[in-house]
């Protein structure tokens, strides 16, 4: 094939390719500004096509300038193939080394709100229990109690925290991450009643969870109980805390949306709550894994089990407090 040829067969690809780079080097801001339309291309195919053709340009001898200009795409393209693919690690990395902790340090009132909630009733609970037993019947019933004495009874033999039959860890890991990602997902979506749906779901599950460990702990079950919710407590709890604020971040937006409407103070408010929502989806993750493959077992002493407890509690707010803050100090 001669070189006019060629580049009559190829030239609209080609521009097509070049038209679509240029558009990537165009900043997000102007392109939404000026509404600048994307152009329409299967890059990773378009790009694989256009190193044949720089093959064929240079096996065949075509016109320096010819293979000068193919040159010039491929090596634009595989730049932004690069590009693309290290950006997007280096944008996970940066969530949630930056990005995440300090997000919800903008978001405290919503996170002190969301835990005064849920611990308060947790511990309100958990206190008045101990004074007054019965009152784990007001929050379960007699079945789910003795269903809950039996899987930290102190004389098992299999897995603490779980039913007998349920013996597989793979299995529980499954379970936590849809339980515990099914009360995540309650304590947010409630925010959309005007932050009602995220009070309630926060005092159920502070109430809930308090008077399991009130009541294991007045019948004597402490080192099974405790030594088992220490491990995955740090991770589990946070995670329905930051559940609870990316609740508020939505109600904030209906109650208060200021010179917005409601649906754009929504819309606004929800791609911050999501972030958030993110973060605590990962430490639900976290705790299921801790849960089924640590937590449960017994040959582990329970002065480790508190101890590594202590140190994951250590490490989660010192992530929150610390982390992202040299970034910060760099913008100033």
């Amino acid at each position: 094939m001669k070189q006019e040829q060629f580049i009559s067969q190829y030239q609209a690809q080609w521009e097509q390719i070049r038209a679509w780079l240029d558009y990537q080097q165009i900043p997000k801001r102007q392109r939404k500004r000026d509404a600048i339309p994307e152009p329409t291309l299967d890059f990773p195919a378009a790009y694989r096509q256009l190193c044949h053709h720089l093959a064929l340009a240079q096996s065949r001898m075509y016109s320096p300038l010819l293979i000068a200009q193919l040159n010039d795409l491929v090596t634009r393209g595989h730049h932004r193939l690069y590009t693309s693919r290290l950006h997007f690690a280096h944008r996970f990395i940066q969530f949630y080394l930056q990005d995440l902790p300090q997000l919800v340090r903008r978001e405290w009132q919503a996170l002190l709100l969301a835990g005064m909630l849920f611990f308060g009733s947790f511990f309100a609970m958990l206190i008045a229990i101990q004074v007054e037993p019965e009152l784990v019947y007001s929050v379960m019933d007699g079945t789910t109690v003795a269903n809950m004495e039996d899987m930290y009874d102190p004389q098992r033999d299999s897995r603490f925290g779980r039913e007998r039959e349920a013996d597989s860890d793979v299995y529980m890991f499954g379970f936590y991450i849809k339980n515990n990602t099914g009360i995540g997902f309650q304590v947010f979506a409630g925010g959309l009643l005007y932050g009602l749906g995220s009070v309630f779901f926060l005092l159920f599950n502070g109430l809930y969870i308090g008077a399991a460990a009130g009541h294991l702990t007045q019948i004597g079950y402490i080192e099974t109980f405790w030594g088992f919710v220490a491990g995955h407590s740090a991770f589990e709890l946070t995670a329905i805390v930051l559940s609870g604020a990316a609740g508020f971040k939505l109600a904030a937006a209906l109650i208060m949306p200021g010179r917005k409407s409601r649906a754009l103070a929504l819309r606004d408010n929800a791609q911050e709550a999501i972030l958030i929502v993110y973060g605590a989806a990962t430490l639900f993750i976290m705790a299921a894994f801790v849960e089924a493959f640590w937590s449960s077992q017994t040959w582990i002493p329970v002065l480790v089990k508190y101890a590594v407890g202590i140190a994951l509690w250590l490490l989660v707010i010192a992530y929150f407090v610390l982390l992202g803050r040299e970034a910060v100090a760099d913008e100033t």
